[in-house]
């Protein structure tokens, strides 16, 4: 962004880095580490050998608080974009991130979720209280089957 130009995240103003990375949910993170601590485990013929401190804390925290635990459950809030869509006309790489951060912290009503992602509302066209809510059902019925 431009020196002139100052960040908002409630206003969809943020660096063009953040406009070009994935953003990914702690339960996608934790499928990750873990894949990488199995081959780091297979791979060290050591049996002292260990994972670095920050990696086990990393996996550990990703673990304690990813929301969903069933691949097929990230499978299926990753495909909820085209709903999203209809909530907030943005770029498909904004409405990951507003996915990844409701996917990551499941907030249970309209106002928890307006204050975790002010832009559900301040952006695009103006949606009732209804809209946000069936979206938030529409995941916390994917977290309850999964």
């Amino acid at each position: 962004m431009s020196g002139e130009e100052e960040e908002n995240a409630a206003e969809l103003k943020i660096g063009d880095e953040f406009l070009k990375a994935k953003c990914l949910m702690n339960c996608e993170v934790a499928l990750i580490l873990d894949r990488k601590y199995e081959q780091l485990q297979q791979m060290s013929e050591d049996p002292t050998n260990q994972v670095s401190q920050v990696f086990e804390k990393s996996l550990q925290y990703v673990k304690r608080f990813s929301r969903y635990k069933n691949p097929d459950a990230v499978r299926q809030v990753r495909e909820y974009p085209s709903s999203l869509k209809q909530l907030v006309s943005i770029d498909n790489n904004l409405i990951m991130m507003i996915l990844c951060v409701l996917g990551n912290l499941c907030p249970e009503t309209v106002e928890e979720a307006i204050a975790m992602v002010p832009s559900i509302r301040s952006k695009g066209r103006a949606h009732d209280d209804e809209a946000i809510e069936k979206m938030l059902n529409d995941l916390a019925m994917i977290k309850k089957f999964e």
